[in-house]
């Protein structure tokens, strides 16, 4: 149902550094998923008379929930969404862009109606192997009368695993520019004087830009189609070991936090 990455494009050191030490960001980053703090924000699902909705989607859609592949717009990652309802308490979603699939999930509601317990394959941003993980939500609140169980708003609670290639990045300063690659395709190499630079291998982001702020943060703005969608920061703890990190999505309103550990 909900497919949480974290593809977090990071990257960028204090210029007059440079020439003359070596960046305390270059090098491979790890997110530790004991150390992440989860938007606050709900999820709010609704199934209810053949139809679902998203109603927190970027952008929201209602489709039939027939099982059958259903057009949404405005969703660089997927084009058609299929819902299939497996029982009151479990479904099943599959996505796809162009005729293939780039997604599968299955969520299932605890018999106690409490907490959505999901697992997920994506490779809408993937050029190589997809990312895999599951996780649970906790309830915030019911959905309609007449609704499903399953509708209702939903807070994450936690991610009980999540594939290396979706929480690992790494990072090359040299001279004025910053190069990112990671595990599932993206890259970019940008200056560090917050100039716009192609980001290449997602569909979602189409140009980054980098600056410093202060000594040892850094700030990504990633945008597409020359709109700003979210900014990262992140800043090299005194040991140059950990990074804390956050991200604030301007789309949807939530803003993650967590730690990555240098490998």
């Amino acid at each position: 149902m909900r497919k949480t990455l974290f593809v977090a494009a990071l990257g960028i050191l204090l210029l007059p550094l440079l020439a003359s030490a070596e960046s305390p960001f270059n090098g491979t980053w790890k997110t530790d998923m004991s150390k992440v703090d989860f938007s606050k924000k709900p999820d709010v699902y609704e199934l209810k008379n053949g139809m679902y909705s998203c109603k927190t989607c970027t952008p929201p859609y209602t489709i039939k929930a027939d099982g059958t592949d259903q057009k949404v717009t405005g969703h660089p990652y997927y084009d058609t969404v299929a819902i299939k309802v497996v029982s009151d308490h479990e479904i099943e979603e599959t996505d796809k862009k162009n005729g293939k699939v780039v997604a599968t999930s299955k969520t299932t509601l605890s018999p106690d109606g409490n907490t959505l317990s999901f697992s997920f394959s994506d490779s809408s941003d993937s050029s190589g192997a997809p990312v895999t993980g599951k996780g649970e939500e906790t309830r915030v609140a019911k959905g309609p009368a007449g609704s499903s169980p399953i509708s209702g708003s939903w807070r994450m609670a936690k991610m009980d695993s999540l594939s290396d290639n979706a929480i690992t990045v790494t990072y090359k300063v040299s001279g004025d520019e910053i190069t990112m690659t990671n595990q599932t395709g993206q890259t970019y190499t940008a200056k560090l004087d917050g100039s716009d630079a192609p980001m290449k291998g997602d569909p979602g982001i189409t140009s980054v830009s980098v600056k410093v702020v202060g000594k040892n943060t850094l700030e990504e703005t990633d945008k597409r189609d020359g709109k700003v969608i979210g900014v990262f920061k992140g800043t090299v703890k005194a040991d140059g070991k950990a990074m804390d990190s956050s991200y604030d999505d301007k789309q949807s309103g939530r803003t993650m936090k967590w730690t990555m550990a240098k490998q």
